[in-house]
Formats: C-alpha cells, structure tokens, sequence
C-alpha cells in the first residue's frame, strides 16, 4: 500500500517519498502567543499530531517542529493593554498552550523554535537575501523584492497583476513610502520607540512574520524538508513569502510537500470576536465537554475541508465518544486478562485483527482520510459493545476469548494511532454526577419510547457497568441507586 497525499503546491494527490527513506522532516506554522488558542487551533494541533502518529505507526522516524511566533504586533499591543511586556505576555501564552493541548492530547513536538531565539538565522538569512539582490534596504527597514522572484505564486496560483496590496493583514502604514514596489513586504523592521529591538546591520530593529519560518526551518531541519504544514490562510502571503525567501536563497524546494488543513466556523460564520461566537479551547473543555469528543469531532471531517462547530455537532461527537470509550474499555470492564496498561498495549501483528488493520491502513493512506479510518474503529467498539451486553445479559457468546482479545487490542492500538485514550479510572464510581445519571436515564426513556430497546439496554448496561443500579417501577417511573 502506497502512501499518498494532497500537495498544495501540484494541486494533485502524489505518492509520498521522503528525502531520506524511512525519515520524515516536518514543520508546523504555530501559533502567535498573544491569546488563549480557540477551536481553529485545536483543530490543526489535532490533524497535525494524529498526521505525525499516523507517519510513525507506518514506520517513518519523524522529527516534528512547530514554531512560536513571539514577535509580532498584536503581542505588543496586548503588552500596552495591560501594561506589561512582550516576553511576558509571550511567556503566559505559550504556557496556556501547553496546558490546552495536554487537555486534548496532543504530543508535544520535538522542538519549539522561537522567533527571539533565532535572531542570528534570520539576520543571516536577510543578508544573503540582500547579496543575492532579492531585498534592499530602506530607513534601517529592509525588503523583498517580490518581483525579483520569477517563481512567486506558484504555490497559492496568484498573480501580481490580481493580487490586493496589504493581503496579510499585517500591514504598517509606514512601510508604503519606503517600498519601491506596493507588493514588496518587510525583512526586517526598524525599532520604534518602546518597542523591543535588536541590533543588526541596518540598526536596531526586529524580524518581519514571513522571514521568522523561513530561518526556523532552515536552522532546525535544513534547506529542503519533507512536509511543511499549517491552515489554509497561511498559503497566501505567509508560505508564499516563506518559499520566495528561503528558495531565493538556497536554489532548492523549500518542501516537497504542503500541506493545508481547512478552517473552522461557527454556526455557519467564521469565528471572531466582533460576531460574539469566538470560543477558545479551554472554555469549551471548561463546558464539561470531553476532550476527546473534540478530537473525534475534528477527525470525523476531511483534514482539508472547512467544519461547522455547532451545539449538534459537539453533540454529535459526545455520543460517538461514548460508543468508541465504551469499546476501549471493554478489557477493563468484562476482566480480560490484562498484563499491561490499555495505552501500552504492545501492538504486535499476531495479536491483532489483521483484515480490521488492512482496511484502517488503507483507508487513512489515501491523503490521511481520518474519517474513513474511524469507521474501522467504530465497527470494532459496536461488536464489542453489543459482546459485552450478550455476557451481561446471558453470560456467554459464541466468540471465543481469544477473537474478543484480539479485537480489543486492535481497537486500543488504532485508537492510539488517532490519539484517543480512555482511561479505566472512568469506570469509578464517583466519575458520573447525578446530574450526568439523570439525563443518561432521560436519554435512556426516550430510546425506550422510540422502541429502540437495544439503545435503552446499552445505556441501562452502561451505567451497571460504573455501578449504577436501575429499577424500573410500574407506573413508568426509573430510580435508581449507586451501588
């Protein structure tokens, strides 16, 4: 089976074919540190963790950065707000992000660079830039030359001739009468008063955005890399930039490949403040909202395609949640002979459903189809989930110990590959609230009336499983008791 992704620069699905066999180099644009990180963030965190976990299940050794911005205007408006610094509104805000992504699973990158740790790769780069005659100096600014780039737009498919000037939303006003062409974007910028500044050959003064990836990837994993990732408003002007820069420079691809993941609305409008509909991570998770609906949310839509965040869909991915926790757990529940951790499950092939792996394997290696890989996962937590209610309700199957083994493990191990972890510390009996009990019997009531008695079993089986005991009295009214 042949790996195979969608490459924004061909516009066209390609077999993938790292530099060095067996290795992949990949960069990830992060985040600017000036906030909390909302649900656009975590859902390129998610697809870019679960793409690196994919990359080393199929065997590659992969070396993942992911930068953070932390030079940038909107940091240093933030600092004035409240009156403090760059650094340390910069510090706060890395530090959330950590906290955010631990909630949500998502595995630490191997290294973080920073724009203020690379002030010496940046300079470096500017002034091969300014040799090669790609960038000039204006007022202890300096700029690129866009149209000394024969090859600029190749990635986005834009043309100068259609382009709007000032694009980026990055734009500083002073910058238009220094340029000697509209479409020409800052290197390095001279200091203003108050602002953060270091010295350089053209004064003191600090990095330009685009330039700040260019010199992280060229000074973390070289000139060429495999994969180059991150949203899809970053194709244009940020990648395009990062690859006039760093090509201009080195005469090689800045990547082989790039790619994009979809953005994230909110009830059907792009989220942001002004609309009143921008939500951060930790306000969501604060809901009582599981961390791993929200993973399942963000893998059950194509990685390139725009997702709606709504009340249904979180609802949604809440309830298929349960059904793939519930099949997690399944080992811990019915007493499976378990010499390890359930996230620890050494996955070897003769211990496995082969055919389950097959289909998951070749699903996913058709441009990382995450969707398609969750419906392996979710055939394998119904069968043992209805297992499970058939030993419970007559105490015996006709699958033997060994297949259940075996499709329990295989879950657990693909789920690992996804980044999903249910812990058997949620079979305790203090994890459910009365709140969470009652409305597990409301849901359970209407299953009932509807006549869908197998739902109504599952979630009755389900709460006797976290030692809740349900009596159903005459007059149609459920209580209930904790064991």
């Amino acid at each position: 089976m042949t790996l195979t992704l969608y490459n924004t620069l061909t516009r066209q699905k390609e077999p993938f074919e790292p530099q060095e066999p067996g290795k992949v180099r990949m960069y990830y644009c992060g985040v600017t540190v000036y906030d909390y990180c909302h649900l656009g963030h975590a859902r390129a965190c998610i697809v870019w963790d679960v793409v690196r976990r994919y990359l080393q299940w199929r065997g590659y050794d992969v070396c993942y950065v992911q930068n953070f911005t932390d030079i940038d205007d909107k940091i240093l408006n933030r600092a004035r707000q409240e009156h403090s610094s760059m650094e340390a509104v910069a510090e706060r805000f890395i530090q959330a992000y950590f906290e955010d992504m631990d909630r949500l699973n998502v595995r630490e990158a191997d290294a973080y660079p920073r724009a203020t740790h690379t002030l010496n790769g940046i300079q470096r780069l500017v002034s091969e830039l300014e040799q090669k005659g790609y960038a000039y100096p204006a007022a202890g600014d300096v700029y690129y030359a866009v149209r000394q780039f024969a090859d600029y737009g190749k990635l986005s498919g834009r043309k100068l001739e259609d382009l709007q000037v000032g694009a980026s939303g990055r734009v500083d006003a002073e910058d238009e009468g220094r340029k000697r062409d509209p479409f020409d974007f800052a290197l390095w910028k001279a200091a203003k008063p108050g602002e953060p500044a270091w010295e350089s050959p053209w004064g003191l003064g600090r990095p330009g955005w685009h330039i700040e990836c260019s010199a992280m990837v060229r000074d973390r994993l070289g000139d060429t890399i495999d994969i180059h990732a991150g949203g899809a408003d970053l194709i244009f002007p940020h990648h395009e930039n990062e690859i006039a820069q760093s090509e201009a420079v080195t005469g090689v691809p800045l990547a082989r490949y790039w790619l994009h993941n979809g953005m994230v609305t909110v009830d059907g409008e792009k989220m942001s403040k002004s609309l009143g509909n921008f939500i951060t991570i930790r306000e969501l998770l604060d809901r009582s909202t599981d961390p791993m609906a929200v993973r399942l949310f963000v893998l059950q839509a194509q990685y390139r395609k725009p997702i709606d965040f709504t009340d249904e869909a979180i609802s949604s991915a809440e309830k298929g949640w349960m059904t793939l926790k519930e099949g997690l757990l399944f080992g811990h529940r019915r007493g499976l002979p378990i010499s390890e951790n359930h996230s620890q499950i050494n996955c070897t092939d003769e211990m496995l459903d082969l055919d389950a792996v097959e289909r998951f394997q070749t699903a996913v290696d058709d441009d990382f189809n995450f969707p398609s890989g969750l419906v392996v996962l979710f055939e394998l937590a119904k069968e043992l989930n209805h297992e499970y209610n058939l030993l419970t309700h007559t105490g015996k199957t006709d699958t033997s110990l060994a297949m259940l083994w075996r499709q329990w493990r295989t879950l657990v191990c693909l789920a690992e590959v996804l980044g999903f972890a249910a812990s058997p510390d949620s079979l305790s009996l203090d994890n459910l609230s009365d709140a969470e009990i009652e409305s597990q019997i409301q849901q359970r009531q209407i299953a009932r009336k509807a006549r869908n008695f197998a739902q109504a079993d599952l979630i009755r089986d389900q709460l006797q499983a976290q030692g809740i005991t349900l009596i159903d009295s005459p007059d149609g009214v459920t209580r209930w008791h904790r064991q």
